[in-house]
């Protein structure tokens, strides 16, 4: 059985959804997991994935890898960093609002019609779903790039706003998108609250275990 095929039906089989499978030339294998989410949860808060929930799924994986003879020399389990990949339809609804960062497969090239760099594929903005009458629904990213100050120049509050961008995309023209890294501070002086990926469950072939 191929590994994407073990990992995915092992995740999900637990209950959790499958974000994404690395492996290094060191021989590490690493597994980021969230809680699944469903449509009707939007606006709702999402609880996050626990170390117990990462221990969880490390203890299957390692008894269904070592079934398979996969080769591997450490097992790491994880929760989402703040830099999440999105993957599909279903991630892009979820983060609809967010900040995101996506790279073309081509550069804009003409299509840019001379408002950013033709040779640019890189953008960071605010995600949001475009839906038109008897089209498909599609994504678009909006974003404005400050204007350029001198140093030492004082910025007049009568200047006027940097103009706002919008790029219109479908999935299957990108590279890569995921989650800007932006860390908020709004928590400090309140309650605690959990940073993204620090759950985290770890498995060695040497014989040291969880």
């Amino acid at each position: 059985m191929a590994l994407q095929q073990i990992v995915e039906q092992t995740v999900t089989g637990l209950g959790y959804d499958l974000v994404e499978i690395e492996r290094t030339a060191g021989g590490l294998l690493r597994i980021t997991i969230d809680r699944p989410w469903l449509p009707q949860t939007v606006g709702a808060l999402h609880e996050s994935v626990h170390v117990e929930d990462c221990e969880k799924v490390t203890r299957q994986l390692q008894f269904l890898l070592e079934v398979e003879a996969v080769d591997y020399k450490r097992l790491e389990v994880s929760s989402p960093g703040i830099d999440r990949p999105l993957r599909g339809e279903r991630d892009f609804e979820r983060f609809a609002g967010a900040v995101v960062d996506i790279t073309l497969k081509a550069p804009m090239g003409s299509a840019s019609q001379g408002q950013v760099n033709a040779n640019r594929k890189k953008f960071r903005g605010t995600l949001e779903r475009v839906s038109q009458a008897g089209q498909a629904p599609s994504w678009q990213i909006v974003w404005s790039d400050p204007l350029a100050v001198k140093p030492g120049q004082r910025v007049s509050k009568k200047r006027l706003p940097a103009p706002v961008h919008a790029l219109g995309f479908l999935l299957d023209e990108l590279r890569e998108a995921r989650l800007a890294p932006i860390v908020s501070f709004k928590g400090r002086g309140g309650a605690p609250q959990e940073e993204p990926g620090e759950a985290t469950g770890e498995e060695r072939t040497d014989g040291t275990g969880l």
